[in-house]
């Protein structure tokens, strides 16, 4: 690789750091390519960009990056792949899917809205946060409920009250 795709290669790398807030690092080496077919299914399923990095070429981008990834780059030694995601838990889920089957792929660390995750051991911590979208969805039902139960109680009065004059014009 010349210099010049080097450089090339880093300012992609550095535009797609700038563009998520939520990227996984991790070892996929060692997988056949069957299994590997596969995972890039499963991610592109789930909106994940799956992409084989060299270690080199994404700490220079990380350094780039206007982010502070803080420790992460230590752990780009041997095979690194990324997983660019805009759903916290997705690229958790995935290798935590695959891990049923196989020892791979291995997490090595994360970088989701400004927290950094490093070892295989966050990868449980990581598959069960909570995306954007289901806190929503939490803080509206809720916020539902009391409303709910005004409502059910004050259909239930009302249903009393017409039981009781209807009782009484009988």
């Amino acid at each position: 690789m010349t210099r010049e795709e080097k450089s090339i290669a880093i300012e992609d790398l550095t535009a797609q750091l700038a563009g998520t807030n939520i990227i996984y690092i991790s070892d996929i080496s060692g997988l056949n390519a069957e299994t590997t077919s596969s995972l890039r299914r499963a991610c592109f399923k789930a909106g994940i960009k799956l992409e084989v990095v060299k270690n080199t070429l994404l700490a220079k981008a990380m350094e780039a990056s206007d982010n502070d990834y803080g420790d992460l780059p230590s752990v780009l030694t041997g095979n690194s792949a990324i997983f660019i995601s805009d759903i916290a838990n997705a690229p958790g889920k995935i290798i935590k899917d695959f891990r049923k089957k196989s020892a791979k792929p291995v997490l090595k660390g994360a970088y989701i809205n400004s927290e950094i995750y490093i070892g295989d051991d966050q990868l449980d911590a990581l598959a069960t946060i909570k995306s954007k979208e289901e806190l929503i969805g939490e803080i509206i039902g809720l916020l539902q409920s009391p409303a709910q139960r005004v409502i059910s109680a004050l259909q239930n009065q009302f249903a009393k009250s017409e039981e009781a004059t209807e009782e009484v014009e009988a």
